[in-house]
């Protein structure tokens, strides 16, 4: 098998088991699967944008700086990928969808991002590295993008039956908190090693618990109005 077709499946496959794995919470009332499904392209359409991008940063940051910029160009791209491609379709008519489709978004982009962290290792045929990059990134990178975009979909739903102006201003807040526990996990990270990593993933998972929790109460939404 070819190693860009093994490198694009590790990256594909955890991408869509976490897919999977927040679709099943809306199985009440579940999104349009072509509509899921031009969201989850859509997001992996983001990652060519981002990479010249990015390039163009390295040319003018360093540092901490430049991981800040790298991150405010995926978010903000992610964000507009949405905006672009789903928010604005009638089917996005209660607040849960919003999250359900930034995260989708959030794993299209994770699944050829994953994919290229692998590709190197593969082509050099390091397999146990590339199963240990799959892994780490399964259990933290993925989940980063799932709390990071999950958290503008929250906003977005939370201010879902309010004024436009309040609905801009909770989006554009959540889109600021994502970007800051974004950069905050590639900070920790790039300076961890050994169990601090776990440590650092640890934080993510904690966010993923107040995500879940969010989710849910985002359900009742529709019911109640008034609880949120």
């Amino acid at each position: 098998m070819p190693v860009f077709l093994i490198a694009f499946l590790g990256g594909l496959i955890p991408a869509l088991f976490w897919l999977w794995f927040w679709l099943r919470e809306d199985k009440a009332r579940p999104e349009p699967r072509l509509l899921i499904f031009s969201s989850f392209v859509a997001g992996m359409l983001v990652v060519p944008l981002v990479l010249p991008l990015q390039q163009f940063a390295v040319e003018r940051f360093v540092g901490d700086n430049l991981i800040f910029v790298w991150v405010v160009i995926e978010e903000v791209l992610k964000y507009s990928a949405a905006l672009l491609v789903v928010l604005w379709n009638k089917e996005v008519d209660e607040p849960i969808d919003c999250i359900i489709y930034m995260i989708t978004i959030a794993l299209g982009f994770s699944a050829v991002e994953n994919a290229l962290f692998l590709f190197a290792p593969l082509t050099h045929g390091d397999t146990i590295n590339s199963l240990l990059t799959s892994n780490f990134r399964f259990l933290g990178a993925t989940l980063l993008h799932i709390l990071a975009s999950g958290t503008v979909g929250v906003a977005m739903a939370l201010s879902f039956y309010k004024r436009d102006i309040t609905r801009i201003i909770y989006a554009t807040v959540g889109l600021c908190i994502a970007i800051v526990l974004h950069a905050l996990f590639n900070f920790f990270i790039m300076r961890a090693s050994g169990g601090s990593i776990l440590s650092v993933f640890f934080f993510v998972w904690i966010g993923i618990i107040v995500l879940f929790f969010l989710f849910e109460k985002v359900k009742f939404l529709e019911r109640y109005k008034h609880i949120i």
